[in-house]
């Protein structure tokens, strides 16, 4: 399986469907995206793309409290740091280059397309930037950020323990002030992705943990920073602190990846905001890690794409209509094609989906004036459970469908096809559930400004209707009403019957992608000269194949919410 960067869809998609404007982003001006693009796609394929096999045959070994990767991770790694990947959104004040998110979800899925594995160990590093950026002392900032920016201490997140994974009410890890400012940090931690390895010399954990007077649920949880071994004020590593990893998760994929189970002793940490507020200073490192999750959804799913493509040009099995061969390559059977269009279409609107919200966080903070900036932040609010939940969906069933374009060969493992799948699992399961995602849109994100920001999501919609094709602004006319009704028919049910609109929250994400994919398709279409080209056909066939349901979901929102509420009397008993 060889993997290749899509850098000229990466550029085309943020051009035209992530509306790329040039006086918000002169950094990326004269052939600077392509230029780092094209930096990035070598790393992708030359350094990690070859231990995607390795990294799932040989993964992660624990032995003695120790952790070691697998074969060729280090020196990848050391190469990671030496581009300074891990620097692409930080500010240069923090040794980053202070480039924008856009251009960093394009790098993000690169590194995800070519080595899911590896790539998950530089994306809570991401997450824990922005947390320590926005939320950490002077002091913390200084001694840590330049060093987790450089790559040289990977960050971790700790939430989940064995009785608190989704809901963190029922966090139980105890915090201690102490006499000197620090603080002690005891409990047990689970599912920690890269809690401990051998990339670097030392790994910052942000964890959550409780004080002992601290209110009861969520209100009463802090944020601290735990290092592997204690720093010095002049950034000299000491000894080595009280917490460690006690074993590594056996999984279905990712097995690259160490997931730990991870043990805090009365570990030495410092307090990241204040106390009792380490749920907001959190979720800065889950919204960054979520649109991450989405865009790590599209690179498997162009991997798997990719990867079904080829073997269906080479694989000759029966005679398609017309072809005079006595086997034909199996790319030529109606059934294969579609499969093989709903993977590349499906990919295709998802990438737009996290672009248009990478876009969005940078306009947040990039726009030039006040209403813009606020208006995009409620955007990329509401578009980031989507790209989440979205993107992770497509990564699913674009790998489902190339292990059936293999047909027997892929449920053989050396084919290749199903680690795809095995890998693309958990992305719909960790950083919050897509069905937790579907409850978040629904429950806050479409109220927004009294649902404002739905309002100009598919006033946005509508408007570009007239600037694609006719031939497909009727059917995706279809799809922006059937969201608008069932958007309307949602906020309606939350005040008076909850669990009706809870129930209907999952089609509703999924009505908003299909209506968001397919206009961004289409409009990537208007820029392509050839009206037989690659965009058009990808166009044509995500508005009448896959947003063509749009009417259903919609109807099926409406209608099946009280048969999913009336199914307690058996699922219950």
């Amino acid at each position: 399986m060889v993997y290749r960067a899509p850098v000229a869809d990466m550029l085309f998609t943020m051009t035209h469907a992530a509306c790329m404007r040039p006086d918000v982003y002169p950094d990326l001006a004269d052939g600077a995206a392509q230029s780092i693009l094209d930096e990035a796609a070598k790393m992708a394929e030359g350094a990690l793309a070859p231990l995607f096999r390795i990294g799932d045959t040989v993964g992660a070994q624990f032995e003695n409290g120790v952790v070691r990767t697998a074969p060729g991770w280090r020196e990848a790694y050391a190469q990671w740091i030496a581009g300074g990947w891990m620097g692409v959104t930080a500010r240069e004040e923090h040794g980053g280059m202070g480039l924008p998110h856009l251009l960093n979800a394009a790098c993000l899925e690169m590194w995800n397309g070519a080595n899911m594995a590896f790539a998950l160990a530089p994306l809570l590093s991401l997450g824990a930037i922005e947390a320590l950026a926005a939320h950490g002392g002077d002091d913390l900032r200084a001694l840590y950020l330049p060093r987790i920016v450089s790559g040289e201490w990977p960050a971790t997140m700790n939430l989940t323990e064995p009785q608190a994974g989704s809901d963190l009410s029922a966090l139980r890890t105890r915090a201690e002030r102490r006499g000197d400012g620090a603080y002690e940090i005891t409990g047990e931690k689970i599912y920690i992705t890269y809690g401990e390895h051998d990339l670097s010399e030392n790994i910052v954990h942000l964890v959550l943990a409780r004080l002992p007077d601290a209110p009861a649920g969520t209100r009463g949880i802090s944020l601290f920073l735990a290092p592997k071994f204690l720093v010095g004020a002049d950034g000299a590593l000491g000894a080595r602190n009280s917490l460690r990893c006690s074993g590594i998760e056996h999984k279905m994929g990712i097995h690259g990846s160490p997931t730990c189970t991870m043990l805090y002793e009365g570990a030495t940490a410092c307090l990241i905001g204040e106390e009792n507020r380490g749920l907001a200073c959190m979720f800065t490192m889950m919204n960054n890690a979520r649109l991450a999750v989405g865009l790590q959804g599209v690179g498997m799913a162009e991997r798997a794409a990719q990867t079904a493509l080829a073997f269906a040009r080479e694989r000759r099995q029966g005679r398609a209509q017309g072809d005079s061969a006595t086997m034909s390559a199996i790319v030529r059977h109606p059934d294969v094609q579609r499969m093989l269009l709903s993977m590349q279409a499906s990919t295709a609107a998802a990438r737009a989906i996290c672009y248009m919200t990478a876009n969005a966080i940078d306009l947040s903070h990039r726009a030039p004036t006040p209403d813009e900036r606020r208006a995009a932040q409620e955007r990329a609010g509401l578009l980031t459970p989507v790209a989440k939940a979205y993107g992770s969906d497509v990564a699913n069933e674009a790998a489902s469908l190339c292990v059936q374009v293999h047909g027997g060969m892929g449920f053989i493992e050396e084919a290749g096809a199903a680690q795809l799948m095995r890998d693309a699992r958990i992305a719909a399961i960790y950083e919050g559930t897509n069905g937790i995602q579907a409850i978040d849109l629904v429950t806050r994100k479409i109220g927004l400004s009294g649902g404002a920001a739905l309002r100009a999501e598919i006033a946005r919609l509508r408007d570009a209707l007239g600037r694609i094709d006719p031939a497909l602004a009727p059917r995706l006319a279809e799809a922006i009403d059937a969201l608008e009704r069932a958007g309307g028919w949602l906020a309606a049910r939350l005040a008076k019957e909850p669990a009706a609109a809870l129930a209907g929250a999952t089609p509703f994400l999924r009505l908003l992608a299909m209506a968001l994919g397919g206009v961004a398709l289409a409009e990537c279409a208007q820029a392509e000269a050839d009206t037989q080209g690659r965009w058009h056909v990808l166009a044509r066939f995500f508005a009448f194949d896959m947003a063509g349901h749009a009417p259903a979901l919609a109807r099926g929102i409406e209608e099946s919410a009280a048969t999913i509420v009336g199914a307690s009397a058996i699922l219950e008993s």
